[in-house]
């Protein structure tokens, strides 16, 4: 089991491993490639203290470099899930399943834009992981919507399961569907409900009922990754410790909000690996 799994790969979960490292914490930073950070395409940064007039790639390197020297372990995957196992957090990422004590969620600026009711029956009918939640949709009419072409392993994992799957890709071209997908063109207006769950997706001009909808999104709202995670807008809620409403949860960096600077990144994921690191010692300190 790790004592911090840190989600992201921008500055702020970099500069949250080291430190965390730094107090001799095992750590696993869970993100994409480098390359995929905002950061990494910048020309010049020229108001980081200490490294005037270096491209965003060389300095994301040299973050990367630091990590690795202190002994960071790396898995460069999609997280899908975190569930709270009461003392300790489940990461699934990519169906992969690993324990930490505590997590820092250091996940960058969401870019989902989502649609109405999507968020309102997140866990009453609204997924974003087929494979957690799909057997409570055994024998059941499902509609998974995709915006990259990892939906179609979504549709293709519950068409085992359900009575019928509707597939809505945002993309194209769709490739490697299952013969009993039905795949429907066109674009979602809103998740409907009745009676406290999820009933119907309103589409362009049709109402398709349903009992559940997937959504196999670019960028997951942070909200939908850890349920109960409090927000406000596209920004995570945190305190000056940068803990989160969930114990053993921190977070850190342009998902914390304004000002999306790269020295408030590093300074807050520093702040969080100190706060992430005393809650392990303490829980440490409880179970003697």
């Amino acid at each position: 089991m790790l004592d911090v799994a840190i989600i992201g790969g921008g500055p702020a979960a970099l500069s949250a491993a080291v430190n965390c490292r730094q107090r001799n914490k095992s750590v696993c930073v869970f993100g994409r490639s480098l390359d995929s950070s905002l950061l990494f395409a910048a020309e010049k940064v020229d108001n980081y203290l200490g490294l005037p007039n270096i491209s965003g790639e060389d300095m994301l390197n040299q973050f990367y470099t630091h990590a690795v020297k202190q002994g960071v372990e790396f898995k460069e995957t999609r997280i899908k899930q975190i569930l709270s196992m009461g003392d300790r957090y489940m990461i699934n990422a990519d169906n992969q399943f690993i324990e930490a004590k505590a997590v820092i969620l250091a996940i960058g600026l969401s870019k989902s834009k989502g649609i109405p009711g999507e968020i309102d029956f997140l866990g009453k009918g609204v997924s974003y992981c087929a494979t957690c939640d799909g057997m409570l949709y055994r024998n059941k009419k499902v509609i998974v919507v995709g915006e990259n072409e990892e939906g179609e392993a979504e549709a293709n994992f519950l068409a085992d399961v359900c009575e019928s799957v509707t597939y809505i890709p945002l993309y194209q071209p769709v490739l490697n569907l299952k013969e009993n997908v039905q795949v429907k063109e066109g674009r979602p207006k809103a998740v409907l409900g009745e009676n406290g769950k999820v009933s119907s997706l309103e589409m362009d001009g049709e109402i398709l009922e349903c009992d559940g909808i997937f959504f196999a999104k670019n960028s997951t709202p942070p909200e939908s990754i850890l349920f109960g995670l409090q927000t406000d807008g596209k920004n995570i809620i945190v305190d000056r410790s940068m803990a989160t409403n969930l114990p053993g949860v921190f977070a850190a960096g342009d998902c914390t909000g304004t000002p999306y600077q790269i020295a408030k990144a590093v300074g807050e994921g520093l702040v969080a690996a100190l706060s992430a690191a005393n809650f392990v010692d303490e829980k440490a300190r409880e179970n003697k």
